[in-house]
């Protein structure tokens, strides 16, 4: 495997001691068909040889919820280029989610302009910073907007560059093609259950 930055088997000993700082297990690689139950998700819709590894887990003591943290590599392939891309995820599955469809993202110029066009972005007119900062795009506009209240807008209007994406009983948060270091995963975490302790409500 072609690798950023730090060795592979660096990387790997740098996540086995997180996951016991996070309560989590170690796994490695993916296991139970995990990209399988993905693969509705955007970012897993992209490219080829799709791979999840570094892989940490913990399970609900009646298995009615699982979350996890991985890194996820796929490849783009232009004929005469390739190219590798790799994104470190929070995921959660959880019978107390109930989620729409739905995707958030950065907002760019030319999102911006797609919106002047007619493109579908969500916007909150009494929080303009976070309808500024974020694209937000789903199919029930009244339950997106349901999910996302107060404490989630305040949430990305301060944590910004974040993408996220649910549907039913799951739940993605990553930064696009973006590998974390080791040492922010813990903080990583955090905010991934933070974000859940929010919807979940819901």
């Amino acid at each position: 495997m072609r690798w950023p930055g730090k060795n592979l088997d660096q990387r790997k000993e740098g996540m086995e001691k997180l996951s016991y700082t996070i309560d989590m297990d170690y796994v490695g690689e993916e296991e139970w068909g995990m990209l399988n139950r993905l693969e509705d998700f955007k970012l897993f819709r992209t490219g080829t040889r799709k791979q999840i590894f570094n892989l940490m887990q913990r399970k609900g003591p009646f298995l009615d919820e699982q979350m996890a943290i991985f890194d996820y590599r796929y490849t783009i392939s232009t004929g005469k280029s390739t190219k590798h891309f790799f994104t470190t995820v929070f995921f959660i599955q959880a019978k107390s989610l109930s989620l729409p469809e739905f995707m958030m993202k950065p907002e760019n110029f030319f999102h911006k302009i797609g919106s002047f066009l007619g493109m579908q972005d969500i916007d909150f007119e009494e929080h303009p910073k976070f309808s500024d900062q974020y694209l937000l795009k789903g199919e029930d506009e009244e339950r997106i907007r349901d999910i996302f209240d107060e404490n989630v807008l305040k949430f990305f209007t301060v944590e910004k560059n974040w993408s996220m994406e649910g549907v039913g009983y799951f739940l993605i948060l990553y930064q696009h093609d973006k590998l974390l270091p080791e040492r922010s995963i813990e903080n990583f975490y955090r905010k991934g259950m933070q974000l859940y302790e929010y919807l979940r409500e819901k």
